[in-house]
């Protein structure tokens, strides 16, 4: 059964020009789809992926990805609302193109759900109390 996991990948310097993804991709058989990418030929290299395939395989393509010297880490780990800042004025609903907030009907707080996010980043430039963090 093909599974789907979200990694935040970072590159160093020295391998923003090798075909690491292709590698990946091709010897592990896994499918992706890219959420964010950030690569720059003398810097650092940042990917968000969305990564498909069969569980044995993504442990595989993980481990190759690590022993590349490519820096992995799930998703989850990289949004995060910082709750004591939040003052759940909503202005995160609206911008959000994956619904990850939403207004709780009876207490009117929002609700944030990092399993829906992408990391595309609009939520920190809409909140005014600046509560969303990121932590790539």
């Amino acid at each position: 059964m093909a599974i789907s996991t979200r990694v935040v990948l970072r590159f160093p310097r020295t391998l923003v020009d090798q075909p690491i993804i292709s590698k990946l991709i091709k010897d592990y058989n896994l499918d992706f789809n890219i959420l964010k990418a950030s690569v720059s030929p003398i810097e650092e290299g940042l990917l968000v992926l969305d990564l498909m395939g069969q569980r044995k395989d993504l442990d595989k393509g993980m481990a190759y990805l690590t022993d590349a010297g490519v820096l992995a880490q799930p998703l989850s780990r990289d949004i995060k609302r910082n709750e004591e800042r939040c003052t759940h004025c909503g202005a995160c609903v609206t911008i959000c193109p994956t619904s990850a907030f939403i207004v709780d009907e009876k207490t009117y707080e929002v609700k944030f759900d990092n399993a829906k996010c992408i990391a595309c980043e609009l939520c920190l430039l809409s909140c005014p109390p600046r509560a969303m963090e990121l932590t790539f």
